[in-house]
């Protein structure tokens, strides 16, 4: 390798999650694949009105479970529902990912490279954006809501026999989990594409031995139950990297990277960190998304269209790209590396609804579900290098166990003006309280408040287009995965 490879760049940045590498300005340059990216598979309620009631009954029955923010950290009853299964979690292998930020991104991404490579495939994501049945996919599509219904009344017998025995009742999350393993060996699956819900040790997904282990970046978010610095956050979810398996990290917070590189030597596994055995070596900015040489384990990938914006899913790829290259032995058994036509394939045919997604033009209207410090500072980013807005304005609502102020001072650069609003969960804070907090972090005078989510998609395309409608103005609603999921709904995707 020369001293002048850009490679060796990456390798002196470190942890720096943008190497600096040179990317051309937005819409330079053009590569589009045939037909354009697909749309993006997120299904509509069922039109068949027994069906739909159906769903919505079962919907009704999980509702009544724990919520994913109420925890017992234990895999005690998810073990034991695996059990009276018998075990399907164990008739296939899987990639296991955890992080902070981008897992879903980078499991779609593992996903779509698996299926190119004709395996069959089953993916498990959390959460869902419009539907439920999002979470639990075969093929590279939602299952079928006649499936999903399917799937939980053959498990239900098993789920109430269970909850008889343990002191709590198996929660919202653990029987979704528990179908997503029955729903992928009843299939068969080849692989299972498993994200973790939150954490790692004590994460309900954590019965299955993935063969490899996915380690998106890790930030600080649910720090009241996973700790307060990224190394106390990567020691729940080191959890997952089991006997032998082949770890594949993303670039770390030093700490992090050190608790999980330590629990790797203990059980003997394989490590492949960005930066170091693979990585992104240039990107450019394309009309729609970006243009990508990654560095894998097993040599150089040339030409990859990814149908997505941003310097973070460039990073998601080419993590994805190792994930796959480590399952299928690429830098250990075998020395070649994936068929580059079936992997350029593979990313272009990529979809992440809900990031940086673009749902209406004139203005144009983006969707991203960022709800954390380090996914806005991200989107932030990407909204600069993707979009030339003259003017954005913002549409937020979080939730209230989140940081909203630290949310709120990743937009605050790019955003004229805020509309705050909520959405319809439990969880979401409340429109007047984070007002006030933005209004801290704005000025009163770029801060308005419309407590319902339609009033404030109205208001905000309205800001958007008092500078005249070739202005480039432009709309981002951000906050939270339910706030873009119900704007999603509101705009007519879904």
């Amino acid at each position: 390798m020369s001293e002048t490879d850009p490679f060796d760049e990456i390798v002196a940045a470190e942890t720096d999650r943008d190497p600096d590498l040179a990317v051309i300005e937005a819409g330079s340059r053009t590569l589009r694949t045939q037909g354009g990216p697909p749309e993006a598979d997120v299904p509509a309620r069922p039109e068949d009105p027994e069906v739909d009631k159906a769903l919505r009954e079962v919907e009704a029955e999980l509702a009544t479970r724990w919520g994913e923010t109420k925890l017992e950290p234990s895999v005690d009853r998810i073990a034991a529902l695996m059990d009276v299964l018998g075990e399907p979690q164990r008739s296939y292998p899987s990639i296991h990912i955890t992080g902070t930020n981008g897992k879903t991104s980078t499991a779609r991404m593992i996903e779509a490279l698996l299926g190119a490579f004709e395996l069959r495939t089953g993916r498990y994501t959390s959460p869902h954006v419009q539907s439920v049945t999002e979470r639990i996919s075969l093929d590279g599509a939602p299952i079928s809501a006649e499936r999903f219904i399917e799937t939980y009344q053959d498990i239900k017998p098993y789920i109430e026999m269970v909850d008889a025995a343990q002191e709590y009742r198996l929660s919202f999350f653990e029987v979704l989990t528990g179908m997503a393993y029955a729903a992928f060996a009843d299939a068969p699956v080849d692989v299972a594409v498993v994200e973790v819900g939150m954490g790692g040790s004590w994460d309900a997904t954590n019965v299955i031995d993935g063969d490899v282990a996915v380690v998106t970046p890790i930030d600080l978010d649910h720090t009241d139950r996973l700790g307060g610095t990224p190394g106390e956050i990567a020691v729940e979810k080191a959890g997952i990297i089991k006997q032998d398996a082949t770890v594949v990290m993303a670039q770390q917070p030093v700490d992090a990277a050190q608790v999980l590189l330590k629990k790797a030597v203990e059980v003997d596994a394989t490590v492949a960190r960005e930066g170091l055995e693979f990585g992104v070596v240039s990107r450019q900015v394309a009309v729609g998304g970006q243009l990508l040489t990654l560095r894998g384990l097993g040599g150089e990938y040339e030409e990859v269209y990814l149908p997505l914006h941003g310097p973070y899913q460039a990073h998601n790829a080419a993590v994805a790209l190792a994930a796959v290259e480590a399952f299928f032995g690429v830098g250990a058994q075998r020395p070649d590396p994936l068929d580059i036509d079936t992997v350029r394939k593979a990313f272009a045919s990529v979809s992440s609804p809900g990031r940086l997604e673009v749902v209406r033009r004139s203005p144009t209207v983006v969707l991203d579900a960022a709800h954390n410090p380090a996914g806005a500072r991200a989107t932030a980013e990407a909204v600069g290098e993707a979009f030339d807005f003259s003017r954005l304005i913002g549409v937020v609502g979080a939730s209230g166990d989140k940081n909203v102020r630290g949310l709120l001072e990743a937009f605050e650069p790019i955003f004229a003006e805020v509309v705050i609003t909520q959405n319809s969960s439990h969880r979401a804070m409340d429109a007047d309280e984070l007002a006030a907090i933005a209004v801290e972090v704005f000025g009163e005078e770029r801060v308005q408040v419309e407590p319902r989510l339609p009033d404030a998609l109205e208001e905000a395309i309205t800001l958007a287009e008092e500078d005249g409608e070739f202005a480039g103005g432009g709309v981002l609603v951000t906050g939270s995965v339910i706030t873009v999921g119900e704007a999603r709904l509101l705009l007519g995707r879904g």
